[in-house]
């Protein structure tokens, strides 16, 4: 059971996790527009990207509604607070999503980076395998979080393994693309690596939450730690991707490319 259920909240508690939920599906269908809106512009080498980031922001934005219809049935007003009455909140739904995700954003970075032929393949087998790994393993010990027992503790530290196998890839995926980008997209894709690591490393954050405040106000903290996780690593992670693809695109002379690099430059 999630920590969620084991607490009262009050009104300014209850609504700041609905509004979380209802805003973070709102900036995801914000990017699905944005995403389909700006393909036009990037090469057929790379549009693939955008398209993925429109999967992407489908996928969480479902995730995000079922979380909020799942937490306002969940709990109901009873004259002084909101206390459980309905349906077990779940954070399930995350993982599920996060099943879907984490694959597809791996996917772009490699189409983004350039990786093609057996790196490719290698590559995307390992982020698949070791992102997968990394989402279940959590998935198991959090079933364990209201205790925090020994289940908890160590598939929390099994994910985390699998997590820095992750991370190597991606370093590695970083490094290539920024070997042969031009200078002004070498120093995009440290940012993007810098997104990388500081946004998927606030996850565990939520993951520890119940042991580090199991109160009301924790469950607060946690909405919005993977709130905030979840817009950094896929909204503005899938932006910047496609920024990313349009420079590149650009700089191979792609023509409607450079159009809206022109028209990028005259607007600013």
């Amino acid at each position: 059971m999630s920590f969620e259920n084991d607490f009262t909240y009050s009104p300014t508690q209850f609504e700041i996790v609905l509004g979380v939920f209802s805003l973070t599906a709102a900036v995801f269908a914000a990017v699905l527009v944005y995403s389909l809106a700006t393909s036009g512009s990037i090469s057929p080498r790379y549009r693939l990207t955008s398209y993925l980031t429109g999967v992407v922001m489908v996928s969480a934005t479902l995730e995000l509604g079922f979380l909020a219809l799942r937490w306002n049935n969940a709990f109901s007003w009873n004259g002084s607070v909101y206390e459980l009455s309905g349906d077990l909140f779940s954070n399930g739904f995350r993982y599920m999503n996060w099943s879907i995700d984490v694959p597809v954003l791996l996917t772009q970075l490699l189409i983004v980076a350039g990786i093609t032929g057996m790196t490719f393949r290698k590559r995307w087998a390992s982020f698949v395998i070791a992102g997968l790994a990394m989402i279940w393993t959590g998935y198991i010990g959090q079933f364990d979080e209201v205790d925090g027992g020994t289940q908890f503790w160590l598939w929390g530290a099994i994910s985390t393994v699998f997590y820095f196998w992750l991370l190597y890839v991606a370093w590695q995926t970083v490094n290539d693309a920024k070997a042969t980008a031009p200078p002004h997209v070498k120093r995009l894709f440290g940012a993007v690596w810098i997104l990388f690591l500081v946004s998927w490393t606030i996850y565990p954050l939520g993951y520890l939450m119940p042991q580090i405040s199991a109160s009301s106000n924790g469950v607060v903290v946690r909405s919005l730690v993977y709130s905030f996780a979840d817009i950094a690593s896929k909204a503005v992670y899938g932006i910047m991707l496609a920024v990313i693809a349009q420079k590149l695109s650009a700089h191979e002379g792609y023509e409607p490319a450079i159009e809206a690099e022109k028209a990028f430059v005259e607007a600013d």
